[in-house]
């Protein structure tokens, strides 16, 4: 079944599934394309969600998390206000797979498997699917859902195309612009055999966030400490496609996919770091003498990814052949940066006011350069690389009567690789007075001319960056180089995937039936580092390897029953597995004392879903659907942070932090989903659109650690991270001649974010406080090739704000502001 997001003018792209895999892709006018899109999603073997390139255009959505975040049973993470990561029915980041064009998008980051979507321009995307229950024939590596983004083919359209964008964005919170642009270029050739499509995209973003969080230093009502944030970041994404398509004849095709996809975050976050009180903690309006530190980091990471996808589909007779070699990169690079620079000053009466944003309590004093002093700079650089390459060979045949079976085998091989360096100077380790070189330490010499515009009170002057880096050029790095941290996060995993499946569709009557199995060989080798503190404080480091091979069998049988011609009833029973995360996997250990230690597992078993779907959906006249379906996901080797001191190795130890497979886990939940244009009602209201969807979802998964005071391992129950109970989305729009504007609301309830130090203890989880985004979107079709369109995000300047146990306690609260774009779309053919 396959929700759609329905554009709010111009086409739309539906893309279903037949019986034998056969992708058949219609462009029409709006009410043919919706009615062409009905028709394909009754035929689609799995339940899919769709989002077309107008959907996206048709909502102010940035990138591709954004866009995804209005389908039914989708939720959006952010990050400065940015949509970052999706979650699918309740499943994290991490437990979806990302494809474009068909080849697996590894991921930039070093520790995750998560594909940050924001580094997918919403400009290049002609669809975007999101496979909730998979076929065999289908990677079995997601346990939410599989994100598929599709870029824009010539054959995808009745003609030549030439489309050129521009615009910029003003953000209110720093009232700065920011321009971007884009190009769409399509056109056949050869009497109509070669396809050549390409497009380009640019935007380079200016903004900014005010925070304020604790990171969780509570002791019941009482604060030991807490930081005042003041962020710069500059966002610039770069992206590229090239579609080549050679079609000679009726049975055969050919096709040759590159993406590539560039993001850079150069940020500067300026902070006030209150700490050490006296009293150990603050009561709230009652001040004490503490230490504050003026903080400033500065780097740039630049993510990129690439995509390469050749593939060939002939026919011979009754036998279709489909051969297909996939190569993909993903970078994450950070140059070497001030990772840390620290100016140390004590001062008395310090305090705060409202647990739930802390506003600063402080003399004037605080907030005068000339009262901190240099104390410490961290510098550091990381890369981290992630590859994967992939074959696979399909064979498919249709037989008369109704039957189709396909069979095929993929081979799979994927690296991953992190390499961290990091210096340190500090005042604590200086051996003599010249330690950092000629100049003073006062912050005075290190400040800029104007003071941080910060929301919540006063912080003072803005560091300088360059007079920082100035200062530790002079520095000498013998001795500064940090070993074990340099070490402890530097790791290669490999990952190889062998892959072979069979399946059969069968179509009697109203009756349409999918059977098959997949089998997957996982083969995993990791290497690592054991860093050990020895007793006269030195630094040990030894090499650490580890590895192992497992099979995995997964049967699906779906079923699809046509009640009458506009009712359609689905029932899916799956399989799935995906792979804990790189983190986890790898094999560093810190041995940061006789009785501490940080604790890398390269044993843990992958998690593996046995899944369930119910459905129902009916067609509303001939351009409108409502559905309901439900789900259920049982969850082995569930992954999670525990502490394993008192076991094994770990009995003489108070603290051994690490990972294991919890027992089980569940989820289930419901979604619900109706759009409609009102085109029965009387003019002018048969201009407006509608569109609901929603999801109630529930899990439940069992974890266990080290009590300390009890002195045995005890458990409790928690919900999965990054779930949320409540997931809505309500559109309201209207079209009339050359007007096209909408109203989008999108709403998630709280969600558990991470566990506490403690993972016993319930009160010390970090939840995401319920989230309301309303956006609006406006465009004017000038002429044929002219549009003007006015785009408003975050209109309810909506903030983020993640609590500790209860809402009163602050672990991070921050706010964004609202953001307007206007932009120019000129069609040239």
């Amino acid at each position: 079944m396959r929700h759609l997001a329905i554009p709010a003018l111009g086409l739309l792209a539906a893309t279903g599934v037949h019986a034998a895999g056969d992708p058949t892709v219609v462009i029409a006018g709006q009410r043919a394309s919706l009615a062409n899109a009905i028709a394909a999603q009754e035929k689609a073997d799995n339940i899919v969600s769709v989002v077309s390139s107008d959907g996206i255009g048709g909502l102010p959505d940035r990138n591709a998390a954004e866009a995804l975040a209005r389908l039914p049973g989708v939720a959006v993470q952010r990050d400065q206000g940015e949509g970052r990561y999706v979650s699918v029915r309740g499943l994290g980041p991490d437990l979806n797979a990302v494809t474009i064009n068909g080849a697996l998008v590894p991921s930039p980051e070093a520790g995750t498997r998560a594909v940050a979507l924001d580094v997918l321009p919403a400009g290049l995307i002609r669809t975007l699917h999101v496979s909730k229950t998979l076929t065999p024939d289908q990677d079995a590596n997601s346990l939410g859902g599989t994100v598929e983004v599709k870029t824009l083919s010539a054959f995808d359209l009745p003609g030549a195309l030439l489309v050129l964008g521009a615009g910029a964005s003003h953000d209110t919170n720093t009232h700065r612009e920011s321009p971007n642009a884009n190009l769409l270029w399509a056109q056949r050739f050869a009497g109509g055999k070669l396809g050549v499509a390409a497009g380009l995209s640019g935007e380079k973003r200016k903004f900014g966030s005010d925070n304020v969080e604790t990171g969780g230093a509570w002791r019941g009502n009482r604060l030991e400490g807490f930081e005042l944030r003041d962020y710069l970041p500059v966002r610039e994404r770069r992206a590229a496609a090239l579609n080549l398509d050679w079609r000679p004849d009726a049975a055969s095709s050919y096709a040759l996919r590159a993406f590539v996809s560039r993001f850079s975050d150069d940020e500067v976050r300026d902070r006030l770091t209150v700490g050490n009180v006296e009293n150990d903690d603050l009561a709230e309006g009652v001040t004490d003498d503490a230490r504050l530190e003026r903080r400033l980091r500065q780097r740039k990471y630049t993510q990129e990814i690439r995509s390469l996808t050749a593939s060939a589909d002939r026919r011979f007779g009754d036998w279709r052949v489909q051969a297909e070699a996939t190569a993909s990169r993903a970078t994450d690079d950070a140059p070497e940066s001030i990772n840390d620079a620290r100016f140390r000053g004590s001062f008395a009466g310090i305090g705060f006011a409202n647990t739930m944003a802390p506003r600063l309590i402080a003399p004037a004093a605080a907030f005068d350069p000339a009262s901190y002093n240099l104390n410490a700079i961290t510098l550091q650089r990381s890369f981290a690389k992630d590859r994967a390459n992939a074959l696979r060979l399909d064979l498919a045949r249709e037989f008369d009567d109704g039957y189709a079976v396909k069979f095929g085998a993929k081979a799979s091989r994927r690296d991953k690789d992190n390499d961290t360096d990091q210096w340190a100077y500090d005042s604590g380790n200086a051996t003599s007075a010249s330690y950092w070189g000629a100049g003073t330490r006062s912050m005075s010499a290190f400040v800029g001319t104007h003071q941080l515009d910060y929301a919540f009170g006063p912080i003072g002057a803005a560091l300088d960056p360059a007079a920082i880096r100035a200062r530790v050029a002079s520095l000498p790095r013998a001795g500064a180089r940090q070993a074990a941290e340099s070490a402890l996060d530097d790791f290669a995993l490999v990952e190889d995937i062998d892959a072979a499946y069979v399946q059969g569709t069968l179509a009697r009557g109203a009756w349409s039936l999918l059977a098959g199995v997949r089998a997957e060989r996982t083969r995993f080798k990791a290497a690592g580092q054991q860093i050990a503190i020895l007793e006269d404080e030195s630094e040990s480091i030894t090499a650490r390897r580890a590895g192992r091979s497992y099979t995995n069998w997964l049967p699906t049988l779906q079923a699809r029953y046509d009640l009458d011609r506009a009712t359609t009833v689905r029932a899916a029973w799956s399989n799935s597995v995906v792979r804990a995360n790189f983190s986890q996997l790898a094999p560093g250990i810190s041995l940061d004392s006789a009785t501490e230690a940080t604790i890398g597992n390269p044993d843990l078993a992958p998690l593996k879903s046995h899944n369930l779907d119910l459905g129902i959906e009916r067609v509303l006249g001939n351009d409108g659907t409502m559905s309901a379906y439900v789900f259920h996901k049982d969850i082995a080797n569930f992954t999670y942070a525990t502490n394993l001191a008192g076991s094994g190795r770990w009995t003489g130890y108070t603290t051994a932090t690490s990972y294991a497979n919890g027992d089980s886990a569940k989820v289930r939940g419901i979604e619900l989903a109706w759009q409609q244009p009102l085109r029965m009602l009387p003019a002018p209201f048969n201009g407006l659109l509608v569109g609901l969807n929603g999801a109630l979802t529930h899990s439940r998964a069992g974890i266990d650690s080290f009590d300390e005071e009890a002195g045995r391992r005890a458990g409790r129950a928690i919900r999965l991270p990054g779930q949320s109970s409540r997931v809505a989305n309500a559109m309201i729009g209207y079209e009339h001649g050359p007007l096209s504007t909408r109203l989008a609301v999108n709403h998630k309830s709280p969600y558990l974010l991470e566990l506490g130090d403690d993972v016993l203890d319930a009160s010390g989880d970090r939840i995401v406080d319920s989230q309301t985004q309303l956006d609006f979107s406006l465009s004017w079709q000038i002429d044929r090739r002219w549009q003007l369109s006015f785009e408003a995000s975050n209109l309810n300047n909506e903030k983020y704000y993640v609590y500790q146990g209860v809402k009163s306690r602050n672990v991070q609260y921050e706010q964004y502001g609202r953001t307007f774009k206007i932009g120019l779309k000129a069609s040239l053919f």
